[in-house]
């Protein structure tokens, strides 16, 4: 089992409860029969969104820290996800497609925690439109690929369980959408609501891939060391190891017409 696993396992953890933490800190630093106007927790210009979290300091400064490194883990579990799935499989459009994406969300999460809503509106939406869409269809390319990959039992209910994962965050972004758009109270906090489910389930999503990352080998920074191809020796010694034909077992081409001619 490799210690790689920890690391998805990590970023669920540590973003989902900085967050919070952050954003009780901010909402619920008095008590909410002493808050008056726009400290207000609860009104349409202070919705509990996941923009709303560190609008002002010190909690703003730990809410760029906490979209940073969740950004850079991010784009280090998609790297050797794209890397592992060459060194156990073969390379593919889908895990190609993946790793763009994945990698964009990346960027669109820097934008969203360095640049606050209330500070810097338009960058920040613009950074919040580029993580969501490219966040749900990382999702949706990495189920895709699961189930292409798939040839044991388990490994399909691995998939069985991602597929249900993105459903879920598909309903949620489409009703955190929808509701944003409207002025009442009720539906703006339902927005909110289903925000913080969608990138709940986001996160967790990419827990599950401690299940490949506890199969991780030093093949697989072999792959990454050489731009994304395995290389002739470590293909032979996949070959090797699945009980197939190597470069050394080959026959020789020209074997047939001497074995003719004695």
């Amino acid at each position: 089992m490799s210690l790689w696993m920890i690391l998805p396992v990590s970023l669920p953890v540590l973003t989902i409860t900085g967050i919070w933490v952050v954003l009780y800190n901010q909402s619920c630093e008095e008590e909410l029969y002493l808050q008056s106007g726009p400290s207000l927790c609860c009104t349409l210009d202070n919705v509990p969104l996941i923009s709303k979290c560190g609008t002002l300091p010190p909690e703003s400064c730990f809410f760029s820290l906490i979209c940073s490194t969740g950004s850079f883990m991010v784009m280090v579990i998609v790297l050797l996800r794209y890397a592992h799935v060459i060194e156990k499989h073969q390379n593919c459009v889908l895990n190609t497609a993946s790793l763009c994406t994945g990698w964009i969300c990346g960027a669109g999460l820097i934008m969203v925690g360095n640049f606050q809503v209330d500070n810097a509106k338009i960058l920040h939406y613009v950074g919040a439109g580029i993580a969501f869409p490219t966040s749900m269809l990382f999702v949706c390319l990495q189920s895709a690929l699961t189930y292409r990959l798939a040839k044991t039992q388990g490994e399909y209910n691995l998939a069985h369980l991602r597929l249900c994962m993105t459903l879920l965050a598909f309903v949620a972004l489409v009703l955190s959408g929808v509701f944003f758009c409207q002025e009442s109270f009720v539906l703006q906090h339902a927005s909110a609501i289903f925000e913080w489910v969608f990138c709940i389930i986001i996160m967790l999503f990419y827990g599950t891939f401690a299940f490949e990352f506890s199969g991780m080998s030093g093949d697989t920074m072999v792959v990454l060391a050489r731009g994304g191809s395995l290389g002739p020796a470590g293909r032979e010694h996949k070959m090797d190891a699945l009980g197939g034909p190597g470069l050394h077992s080959q026959p020789h081409p020209h074997q047939p017409e001497s074995m003719s001619m004695l």
